[in-house]
């Protein structure tokens, strides 16, 4: 299995905690080295394990945020 790497290079939002201190958040996030792009998922309280989640283009959010 290759390597898979991500660096979270902006935090935007916190959108919401649960119980487990998982928290849904909006970040800029750089997959496997490759230009950021804007991600919504959930993450765990020291950001090591990540939820299933959504990545967006800065147009393909420009269109939600219209």
């Amino acid at each position: 299995m290759a390597d898979f790497t991500f660096n979270i290079e902006e935090k935007i939002v916190v959108l919401s905690e649960n119980n487990k201190g998982w928290t849904k958040e909006l970040n800029l996030v750089s997959y496997n080295g490759r230009p950021a792009k804007y991600d919504i998922r959930e993450w765990s309280p020291d950001h090591k394990s990540m939820g299933k989640g959504v990545t967006l283009t800065e147009e393909e959010l420009g269109k939600i945020i219209q």
